[in-house]
């Protein structure tokens, strides 16, 4: 690149850490040209989970689709790319293979930079792409809640992150998804308990909040709460469990989780700003409870993006690119790669 594009950037980005198959072209880190997501849900919900062969042979399928889809509403051709970002990790080891090896094999071919990407960082500059990156000012506190991770992090610049805390046993998202099949809901369990709980009294069960001690700093917990759902639901016959009522109070315990420790992580560091990134960001009582409880902006990515997306990844590549980092073709994958 010559000076006068010296910060700009124009990536192709491939992320199949788990179940969705995405790709996406994106400019400058911040203008999606196009953003592809084939979604497997259907294909595990009789599982309640994410069946990894399967979804490992499902990303071999729809991968080389999803990427022509990509390029060809973003109205492109591959030489046109500065750049070809992947996600390398954390995620299921198999899913990861097919994503970094049609990565790859593109950069190899056309003669472009590899960018292996972290999952997490990818949520976190989700927000870069839904907002005025001229007013979102440094230091701010992020909290990622996706499927398996519940991490809270103070963001000092790009690039620049100190873990704040994580969850100590499931993820906010693994609890949404358990205790939904305790209630007989459809899978995903956040967006079904979500809706459930609009007809629920969240005051109906005094439901645990584990880890809000200030001696467990950030950490958050939710197994007990899990299990406290689980005694709760074998009181009740067949037929008879006020499930709206159930759902409610559990997901107004995970939120007060989730708000409590935020909150007082940007007091402590004086955050400027805090903001919610991965799935579970898409609650709408999450999203209320947040804004509510702090006096300084709370922003949250739209709800495809709040999701696994390829946009994401190629907003976390960007600031990588432009720095001037590049990585080598013998790149692995890393299912537990952490971000700090």
């Amino acid at each position: 690149m010559n000076e006068s594009t010296a910060n700009a950037s124009r990536i192709l980005a491939i992320e199949t850490s788990c179940d969705e198959t995405a790709a996406a072209v994106v400019d400058n880190g911040t203008t999606i040209l196009s953003n592809i997501v084939a979604s497997q849900t259907e294909l595990h919900a009789e599982f309640g989970g994410i069946f990894p062969e399967l979804a490992s042979r499902q990303h071999i399928e729809m991968i080389y689709p999803v990427v022509e889809r990509a390029m060809r509403e973003a109205f492109i051709g591959l030489d046109d790319l500065d750049c070809i970002a992947v996600t390398r990790g954390p995620g299921l080891v198999g899913s990861l293979l097919v994503g970094v090896n049609m990565a790859k094999g593109l950069a190899l071919a056309r003669n472009r930079p590899l960018l292996g990407i972290n999952h997490i960082e990818g949520h976190i500059n989700s927000l870069w792409l839904s907002e005025d990156p001229a007013e979102i000012e440094f230091p701010l506190v992020t909290l990622v809640v996706s499927g398996g991770h519940t991490e809270l992090y103070l963001m000092l610049d790009h690039g620049r992150y100190q873990h704040l805390g994580g969850t100590m046993d499931d993820a906010a998202g693994e609890a949404f998804d358990k205790v939904g099949r305790l209630l007989g809901l459809p899978y995903p369990g956040g967006p079904a308990i979500d809706a459930a709980s609009e007809n629920g009294n969240p005051h109906a069960f005094r439901f645990p909040r584990a880890a809000m001690q200030q001696e467990h700093g950030y950490n958050f917990s939710f197994s007990g709460l899990k299990t406290a759902v689980l005694r709760q639901t074998k009181q009740f016959q067949t037929g008879h469990m006020p499930v709206h009522d159930i759902a409610a109070s559990f997901q107004a315990a995970v939120v007060d989780a989730l708000v409590t420790k935020t909150a007082r992580a940007a007091a402590d560091y004086g955050a400027k700003a805090v903001h919610l990134a991965g799935g579970v960001s898409a609650n709408r009582a999450l999203r209320k409870a947040m804004k509510d409880a702090l006096d300084v902006p709370v922003r949250v990515p739209p709800p495809e993006l709040c999701t696994d997306n390829a946009a994401m990844i190629a907003a976390a590549a960007h600031w990588h690119f432009i720095s001037g980092r590049r990585d080598s073709l013998n790149m692995d994958v890393i299912p537990s790669l952490q971000l700090v």
